[in-house]
Protein backbone atom coordinates (compact mmCIF):
# COMPACT_ATOMS: atom_id res chain seq x y z
CA UNK A 1 0.00 0.00 0.00
CA UNK A 2 1.26 3.21 -0.78
CA UNK A 3 1.90 5.79 1.14
CA UNK A 4 -0.31 9.34 1.40
CA UNK A 5 2.00 12.00 -0.36
CA UNK A 6 0.89 15.96 -0.48
CA UNK A 7 -2.33 16.05 -2.80
CA UNK A 8 -2.81 12.39 -2.55
CA UNK A 9 -2.13 8.88 -2.49
CA UNK A 10 0.84 7.99 -5.13
CA UNK A 11 -0.61 5.89 -8.63
CA UNK A 12 0.80 2.99 -8.52
CA UNK A 13 3.35 2.20 -12.07
CA UNK A 14 1.19 0.40 -13.58
CA UNK A 15 -1.50 2.54 -13.04
CA UNK A 16 0.88 5.55 -14.85
CA UNK A 17 2.31 2.65 -17.68
CA UNK A 18 -1.18 1.77 -18.69
CA UNK A 19 -2.07 5.87 -19.10
CA UNK A 20 0.84 6.08 -21.33
CA UNK A 21 -0.18 2.71 -23.10
CA UNK A 22 -3.25 4.28 -23.72
CA UNK A 23 -2.15 7.15 -25.04
CA UNK A 24 1.10 6.28 -26.83
CA UNK A 25 -1.94 3.70 -28.61
CA UNK A 26 -3.84 6.76 -29.53
CA UNK A 27 -0.99 8.70 -31.02
CA UNK A 28 0.86 5.66 -32.56
CA UNK A 29 -2.22 5.54 -34.95
CA UNK A 30 -1.53 9.09 -35.24
CA UNK A 31 2.02 8.60 -36.43
CA UNK A 32 0.95 5.89 -38.92
CA UNK A 33 -1.80 7.90 -40.48
CA UNK A 34 1.01 10.72 -40.66
CA UNK A 35 3.72 8.82 -42.34
CA UNK A 36 1.36 7.20 -45.07
CA UNK A 37 0.32 10.64 -46.18
CA UNK A 38 3.74 12.02 -45.77
CA UNK A 39 4.98 8.92 -47.61
CA UNK A 40 2.79 9.28 -50.65
CA UNK A 41 3.10 12.90 -50.41
CA UNK A 42 7.33 12.34 -50.81
CA UNK A 43 7.54 10.05 -53.10
CA UNK A 44 5.00 11.51 -55.16
CA UNK A 45 7.99 14.49 -55.70
CA UNK A 46 10.61 12.16 -55.50
CA UNK A 47 12.04 13.39 -52.24
CA UNK A 48 11.68 9.58 -50.88
CA UNK A 49 14.03 8.00 -53.36
CA UNK A 50 16.76 10.65 -52.34
CA UNK A 51 16.59 9.82 -48.58
CA UNK A 52 16.24 6.28 -48.76
CA UNK A 53 12.83 6.58 -47.67
CA UNK A 54 13.55 7.53 -44.31
CA UNK A 55 12.41 11.15 -44.27
CA UNK A 56 8.66 10.32 -43.99
CA UNK A 57 8.74 8.57 -40.86
CA UNK A 58 11.61 10.90 -39.59
CA UNK A 59 9.12 13.74 -40.48
CA UNK A 60 6.31 11.59 -39.12
CA UNK A 61 7.85 11.19 -35.63
CA UNK A 62 8.94 14.48 -35.25
CA UNK A 63 4.98 15.90 -35.93
CA UNK A 64 3.51 13.08 -33.62
CA UNK A 65 6.07 13.24 -30.98
CA UNK A 66 5.13 17.23 -31.08
CA UNK A 67 1.74 16.75 -31.27
CA UNK A 68 1.90 14.58 -27.98
CA UNK A 69 4.12 16.98 -26.12
CA UNK A 70 1.87 19.74 -26.80
CA UNK A 71 -1.04 17.69 -25.89
CA UNK A 72 0.09 16.63 -22.59
CA UNK A 73 1.22 20.06 -21.99
CA UNK A 74 -2.27 21.59 -22.57
CA UNK A 75 -3.82 19.16 -20.87
CA UNK A 76 -2.00 18.96 -17.97
CA UNK A 77 -2.42 22.71 -17.74
CA UNK A 78 -6.17 23.19 -17.73
CA UNK A 79 -7.64 19.58 -16.58
CA UNK A 80 -4.14 18.21 -14.56
CA UNK A 81 -4.57 14.77 -16.34
CA UNK A 82 -4.70 13.64 -19.79
CA UNK A 83 -7.26 11.37 -21.26
CA UNK A 84 -4.96 8.29 -20.20
CA UNK A 85 -4.86 9.35 -16.88
CA UNK A 86 -8.52 10.28 -16.64
CA UNK A 87 -8.96 6.66 -17.83
CA UNK A 88 -6.76 5.39 -15.56
CA UNK A 89 -8.02 7.45 -12.58
CA UNK A 90 -4.56 9.28 -12.04
CA UNK A 91 -3.97 13.09 -12.34
CA UNK A 92 -0.73 14.75 -11.45
CA UNK A 93 -0.95 17.44 -8.69
CA UNK A 94 0.02 20.34 -7.80
CA UNK A 95 -2.49 21.95 -10.27
CA UNK A 96 -1.33 25.22 -9.27
CA UNK A 97 1.88 24.88 -11.25
CA UNK A 98 3.09 27.69 -13.65
CA UNK A 99 2.47 26.72 -16.97
CA UNK A 100 6.35 26.72 -17.93
CA UNK A 101 7.03 24.06 -15.07
CA UNK A 102 4.35 21.71 -17.07
CA UNK A 103 5.94 22.67 -20.40
CA UNK A 104 9.49 22.04 -18.70
CA UNK A 105 8.02 18.05 -17.68
CA UNK A 106 6.56 17.84 -21.00
CA UNK A 107 9.29 18.40 -22.97
CA UNK A 108 11.46 15.58 -20.60
CA UNK A 109 8.67 13.09 -21.53
CA UNK A 110 7.27 12.39 -23.64
CA UNK A 111 9.47 15.11 -25.48
CA UNK A 112 12.10 12.95 -26.52
CA UNK A 113 9.40 10.83 -28.86
CA UNK A 114 9.64 14.00 -31.90
CA UNK A 115 13.38 12.50 -32.26
CA UNK A 116 12.73 8.54 -32.44
CA UNK A 117 12.77 8.44 -36.61
CA UNK A 118 16.17 9.27 -36.34
CA UNK A 119 18.31 6.10 -36.56
CA UNK A 120 20.48 5.28 -33.68
CA UNK A 121 18.82 8.04 -31.90
CA UNK A 122 15.04 5.79 -31.83
CA UNK A 123 17.67 3.36 -29.95
CA UNK A 124 18.94 6.17 -27.36
CA UNK A 125 15.31 6.93 -27.28
CA UNK A 126 14.23 3.85 -26.21
CA UNK A 127 16.79 3.56 -23.50
CA UNK A 128 15.62 6.73 -22.02
CA UNK A 129 12.12 5.62 -22.06
CA UNK A 130 13.09 2.69 -20.31
CA UNK A 131 14.94 4.40 -17.80
CA UNK A 132 12.40 6.69 -16.72
CA UNK A 133 10.26 3.70 -15.92
CA UNK A 134 12.35 2.21 -13.81
CA UNK A 135 13.29 5.76 -11.97
CA UNK A 136 10.03 5.43 -11.29
CA UNK A 137 9.89 2.08 -10.38
CA UNK A 138 12.77 2.36 -7.30
CA UNK A 139 11.62 6.29 -6.57
CA UNK A 140 10.11 4.73 -3.63
CA UNK A 141 7.35 5.85 -2.12
CA UNK A 142 6.69 9.20 -4.18
CA UNK A 143 7.37 6.78 -7.96
CA UNK A 144 8.59 10.26 -9.42
CA UNK A 145 10.59 10.24 -12.76
CA UNK A 146 12.70 12.97 -13.94
CA UNK A 147 10.04 15.31 -15.47
CA UNK A 148 8.33 15.19 -12.13
CA UNK A 149 11.46 15.95 -10.28
CA UNK A 150 12.01 18.57 -12.51
CA UNK A 151 8.52 20.11 -12.82
CA UNK A 152 8.15 19.38 -8.69
CA UNK A 153 4.86 17.23 -9.69
CA UNK A 154 3.13 14.17 -8.03
CA UNK A 155 1.07 11.88 -9.92
CA UNK A 156 -1.23 10.75 -7.57
CA UNK A 157 -4.59 8.60 -7.58
CA UNK A 158 -7.76 10.71 -8.07
CA UNK A 159 -10.12 9.52 -5.18
CA UNK A 160 -12.34 12.54 -5.63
Amino acid sequence: MACARPGGTPAEWWERLAARLIEGFVFGVFYYILFIVLWAAFRTVGVSEATAGRLPGVVAWFLAGLGYTAYEWVALSGAGRTFGKAIMKIRVTPRDLPRAALLKRALVYPGPVMLMGIPLVNLLGGIYVFAVGMIILIDKPLQRGPHDRLAGTFVVKDLG
